[in-house]
């Protein structure tokens, strides 16, 4: 039984300050809001629009296209891995998030809005890939930042839900997003009447893009509480943060629970991002879906996405973060199979529908895994090397779906090693143990 002590004793001052252990629904909202913002650049430029208006208008073909597309996320992914977890260890040190997630939120809005200058015409490849992979880096590094806020904002009790809700929240974002491109811009007789001529009606969405990522990023910088200030320098937080990262690789054993399911994570994330990158390009490429299509699709995809994300949210509360992902990967191998193996076009949309469903849930319950087993003082760090489980591989399903496009000359080919990836994660993850085993609070 406790005593009470005979004096007091101040608590040690700890590097990493934190935020208060439980933050008020407007703050939560608030935060909740960014994914909102963010899906905009998923949606449109990874994968539904720019995507495949890249393979189709502005690349010589479709596949030299698809092959050179993949060359930049992969690139882009190794950029994202290498420089994530010095990221992520320095705003551990220096202890406001805020300023990281505005730096890298401005570099992907700028990006996107310049991505209206690649005109239909393979001069402007170079141009294009460049934007996109600028793009990408900014929005990835945001998300470190945006992720490593949420364990300082909700009580344990309530992590998956608001990690989930996040989700849904972000696809919610991305359908209204898709549906006011698709009638607004795209589909002919649209609301604003841009000209067809070189493409302004599908460029014209990428400005769109930009507007909606910056407008609704506003709250989390405006309501939502950031811990505070240590009072390092930039040059000083990086010199601590090289020290941390270089003691926590030494000290592996001691997350040796965290480090085997951010390998299982490499894996099974590398198939979402290889997914959603040649998504786009997939039902255009086989299916011979028109731009139109494509984004009616993504419209469903995003509604079974964000249901199926909302809905899990409070399995990953009730049952826990590890089984939610287990059941999330089987249904993602069982329907991105058959989507593969079937031949027309409303068999491809009732699987491809299906597998939106899972989606959401394994990405929202990998980010509240982490929020509840990381401990306090490193989570920046456990956050930037989340980033780097998801980028450090992630130039081989791109790079695999590239190559054996190109050796084939079948997409379909080229796609089933996204199948691979999922059951290879789905192996790693039976090694994770729950959450409630690995928690160190």
């Amino acid at each position: 039984m406790a005593s009470w002590p005979t004096c007091i004793t101040l608590p040690a001052m700890s590097d990493t300050p934190t935020a208060p252990r439980k933050a008020s629904l407007k703050a939560l909202l608030s935060w909740a809001m960014y994914d909102w913002a963010n899906s905009g650049f998923a949606a449109l430029v990874q994968t539904f629009v720019f995507a495949a208006y890249f393979t189709r208008a502005v690349a010589e073909n479709e596949t030299l296209g698809t092959a050179m597309w993949g060359n930049m996320m992969s690139i882009a992914g190794l950029a994202i891995g290498l420089g994530g977890p010095i990221l992520g260890a320095m705003a551990d040190k220096s202890g406001r998030r805020k300023p990281w997630l505005g730096l890298f939120t401005v570099l992907c809005i700028s990006a996107t809005a310049c991505l209206w200058l690649v005109e239909p015409d393979p001069l402007f490849v170079p141009l294009a890939l460049l934007l996109a992979g600028i793009g990408t880096i900014g929005s990835e590094y945001s998300m470190i930042f945006y992720n490593a806020m949420l364990p300082d904002l909700a009580d344990r009790k309530s992590i998956g839900r608001w990690s989930g809700w996040g989700w849904g929240l972000g696809y919610a974002g991305g359908l209204v997003l898709l549906i006011l491109a698709l009638y607004g811009f795209v589909e002919q007789g649209a609301w604003f009447g841009v000209p067809r001529t070189d493409a302004l009606h599908v460029r014209a969405v990428m400005p769109l893009t930009a507007v909606w990522y910056l407008l609704f990023c506003l709250p989390i910088f405006l309501v939502t509480p950031d811990t505070p200030s240590t009072g390092l320098s930039i040059r000083q937080a990086a010199g601590q943060a090289f020290t941390q990262l270089r003691q926590s690789l030494r000290e592996v054993r001691r997350y040796r629970d965290i480090a085997t399911f951010l390998i299982a994570r490499m894996l099974y994330n590398d198939g979402l991002t290889t997914m959603f990158a040649f998504g786009g390009i997939y039902a255009a490429g086989t299916f011979g879906m028109e731009a139109s299509e494509v984004i009616i699709f993504g419209i469903g995809l995003n509604v079974t996405a964000g249901l199926g994300a909302a809905a899990f949210a409070w399995l990953d509360d009730w049952f826990g973060p590890r089984k939610t992902i287990l059941v999330s990967l089987v249904g993602l191998i069982t329907f991105g199979t058959l989507i593969l193996l079937v031949k027309t076009v409303l068999l491809f949309w009732i699987f491809g529908l299906a597998v939106g469903i899972f989606v959401g849930p394994v990405q929202a319950s990998s980010r509240s895994y982490l929020a509840r087993v990381a401990p306090a003082e490193v989570r920046g760090e456990m956050f930037g090397l989340f980033a780097l489980s998801g980028k450090l591989t992630s130039f081989l399903g791109p790079l695999l779906v590239g190559w054996l496009t190109l050796a084939s000359g079948s997409q379909r080919i080229g796609m089933s090693a996204i199948m691979v990836l999922f059951a290879l994660g789905l192996a790693g993850m039976l090694f994770v143990p729950s959450a409630v085993k690995t928690n160190r609070e």
